[in-house]
C-alpha cells in the first residue's frame, strides 16, 4: 500500500473510531443509570461494577481510600455512597487507567466533592486535553508511580501501547491483585483506539510485560473479576486476533469485520468495538 493511501485509511479509521466511541459514551450517559454492584475481591479490596462503565477498585486504608477509575460523572454520588459503606475515611487518591470517559468521567465530581488527588499516565492526560475532557488529573508519570497510604502501597505501570498509548495497570502488591484497565476486557472483543494511538501490533507485547508482575487476581476494565491464567489466555487471543485480522483485511478494509472469525477466542463483538477498530487495524497491519 502506498504511504498516502495508508495515511487516508488510517485517518478514516481514526475518525470512525473517535466518533463511534464518543457516541458510545454519550449513549451511556443518557441511558437509564444502572445500579452499582459491590464485590469483595480480597479481605481489603473491593470492586464497584456496572455493565455500562469501567470497573472501580476501592482500597481503604487507615489514612484514607484509594480508587482506581471513577466511571461516569453521573455515577459520582453513588460511588461516594458505596465507598462510605466500606470505609469512613475520605478518598485521598484516584488512579486513572487511561483517558476514556467511562473511566475518568467521575474525575470532576470527585475533585469537587473529595480531597482526592488524581494520577494518570502523561499520554492519557494529553489525550484528555486533546479531547477537551473535564476532570484533568493533577499528577502524571512516565513509566511508573507509587502511592503509599496508611502503610499500604499501590503502584501504576505503563508498559506500552495497546488499547491506547496511555494505558496503565495498577498493582496492589499486598493483595496480589492487578487492575488492568481496558488492556483486558473480560468477555468482549477489544477496542483499539487509534485516535489515541492504540495498537493491535503492540498489544500482546505490552501484556507480556504486564504478566511479569506478581499477582494472582485480575480486575479487568470491564467484565467479571478473573485470574492471572485468564489474562494469559487473553494475551494469546489478542495475538490470534491480530493474525486473523490481517487475513480479513487482505480482502479490503471496508467489510473486513464481516470476514473476521472470532471462534475459539473467548470474545464477541456484541458491543461493536471491532466495527470501530477495524479500519485502523487494517491500516496498521498494512504498514
Amino acid at each position: 500500500m502506498s504511504s498516502s493511501r495508508a495515511f487516508w485509511v488510517r485517518f478514516c479509521g481514526i475518525g470512525a473510531a473517535a466518533a463511534g466511541l464518543s457516541l458510545l459514551w454519550l449513549q451511556a450517559q443518557q441511558a437509564p443509570k444502572q445500579p452499582i454492584a459491590v464485590q469483595k475481591v480480597t479481605d481489603n479490596l473491593w470492586v464497584l461494577m456496572t455493565n455500562s462503565s469501567g470497573n472501580v477498585a476501592v482500597y481503604p486504608t487507615s489514612e484514607g481510600v484509594l480508587l482506581v477509575d471513577d466511571k461516569f460523572d453521573q455515577d459520582g454520588p453513588e460511588i461516594l455512597a458505596k465507598v462510605k459503606a466500606i470505609s469512613d475515611k475520605p478518598i485521598k487518591y484516584i488512579l486513572n487507567t487511561h483517558q476514556h470517559g467511562d473511566h475518568t468521567g467521575g474525575n470532576a465530581f470527585m475533585m469537587t466533592n473529595t480531597p482526592a488527588e488524581i494520577l494518570i499516565h502523561k499520554n492519557a492526560r494529553a489525550n484528555m486535553v486533546a479531547g477537551k475532557q473535564p476532570g484533568l488529573p493533577q499528577i502524571t508519570y512516565a513509566d511508573e508511580a507509587q502511592v503509599f497510604l496508611g502503610g499500604k502501597e499501590v503502584s501504576a505501570h505503563h508498559y506500552g501501547r495497546g488499547h491506547t498509548n496511555g494505558d496503565a495497570v495498577i498493582l496492589f502488591p499486598g493483595e496480589r491483585v492487578l487492575h488492568t484497565g481496558d488492556l483486558f476486557v473480560n468477555g468482549s472483543a477489544p477496542f483499539i483506539d487509534y485516535s489515541a494511538k492504540g495498537s493491535i501490533v503492540e498489544w500482546d507485547k505490552t501484556l507480556d510485560r504486564v504478566l511479569a508482575l506478581d499477582f494472582d487476581i485480575v480486575i479487568p476494565g470491564h467484565g467479571p473479576v478473573a485470574k492471572k491464567a485468564d489474562l494469559v489466555k487473553w494475551r494469546a487471543s489478542i495475538a490470534e486476533l491480530r493474525s486473523r485480522a490481517k487475513t480479513a483485511c487482505a480482502g479490503g478494509a471496508a467489510d473486513a469485520v464481516k470476514r473476521l472469525d472470532l471462534s475459539g477466542l473467548n470474545m464477541d463483538n456484541s458491543l461493536g468495538f471491532l466495527n470501530r477498530s477495524m479500519a485502523g487495524m487494517c491500516a496498521e497491519l498494512a504498514e
